[in-house]
Formats: structure tokens, sequence, C-alpha cells
């Protein structure tokens, strides 16, 4: 069971989102269940609006076990989440239904949510991983792994050799601590250093 804290400031939202994500069997919202105290630490994923989303002030970061979903139209705090939350997301406000059921479970496996346009500022944020360990090129590179693409391939589309690729590859195998292309891209993931 993933339990969700919903800290919405519209009341007629929260009921709205509690009611949406009843409707998962898998998916307990426990607003209501458990005593004001327990309420953070007791949750799976943390689901919060634009406006309760000022993490060093209302608390948000208190909760390090806790995934969190922002739900937003404009891309904000996203290096705070990335720094304080071991799972986060971002998705917009006017997200679907299974567009933010699909986030819950994924947030509970520890995974990166959220559209590339609001988990990035820009695309050269995306390519470079300004929080991350990896150089400009093994981002790219970490990229194109990510789509599947083999060495060769990489090759091609960056215009270098392949023993160039391999050595990226070493390099982001090495600074990720990873041993395969499937931890490579999964570190990538939850470091939010790629999207997919």
């Amino acid at each position: 069971m993933i339990r969700v804290l919903l800290e919405i400031s519209s009341p007629a939202l929260r009921a709205g989102l509690g009611a949406l994500l009843s409707s998962d069997k898998a998916i307990k919202v426990v607003n209501d269940s458990l005593d004001e105290d327990d309420l953070r630490t007791e949750a799976d994923v943390i689901i919060a609006s634009a406006s309760r989303a000022s993490f060093s002030n209302n608390g948000l970061m208190d909760s390090p076990s806790a995934a969190i979903l922002l739900l937003t139209d404009t891309p904000q705090n996203i290096r705070e989440m990335r720094r304080s939350a071991q799972a986060w997301g971002v998705l917009p406000a006017d997200a679907s239904s299974e567009e933010i059921s699909a986030a819950v479970h994924a947030l509970a496996q520890g995974l990166i949510v959220g559209t590339s346009a609001l988990l990035f500022e820009s695309e050269s944020e995306r390519l470079t991983g300004s929080d991350g360990p990896l150089t400009e090129r093994e981002s790219e590179v970490l990229g194109l792994l990510s789509q599947g693409l083999a060495n060769k391939q990489i090759a091609v589309e960056l215009g270098i050799s392949e023993h160039t690729v391999k050595f990226h590859v070493s390099s982001i195998y090495q600074k990720l601590n990873v041993t395969n292309r499937t931890e490579a891209v999964r570190a990538g993931l939850r470091g939010g250093w790629i999207a997919l």
C-alpha cells in the first residue's frame, strides 16, 4: 500500500485529488487517518501544490524518506528537490488522473518523474546535469544510452569515434558506481540527469 499525503492548499482540489487517488486500490490517502505529527513521517509520497511548495518554510523536506510530487506549471525549486528528496517529480497542475496515479507508483519505486519542460529549466541544464557528477558530453552519451543506442550509433550521432564513446561509457560507469548500461540509465533517472 502506497501512503500518500496531500499538501494541497485548496480544500476542493485536495478533496478531488483524494477521491481520484482512492480509486487506485494500491494507494491510500492518509490525510485524515493519522495524527498530524505522524502524517509526514508515515507518508510514502507527498503531493504538494506550487503554492505549498516552499520547502524550507513548510517542512516538506523534513520527510527525507517520503517522495515528493509537485503539481505546478513552472519549473521552480527543482534544484532544492534534487538535493533533498531521494525520489521526486513535477507534473503540470492540470495532469490527468492516469498521470498522477502513474507518478505516485513510480515515486514509490524511487524514480524521478515529470515532463522534461518542468524537470529541466532549459535544454542545456538537461544535458549538463548541473547538480550531477557528469560532464556535458557524458550526459549526452548517457541520454543516448537511455534510448537504447549502441556505441557505434552513439558515435555517429555525436560525430565522435567509437573508441571515444567507450571511454565516456567507462567514465559514466565509474562516476555513477554502476557496472552496466541498465544501472547507468537507472542512476541517471534517479539523479534527474536524464529523462525518458
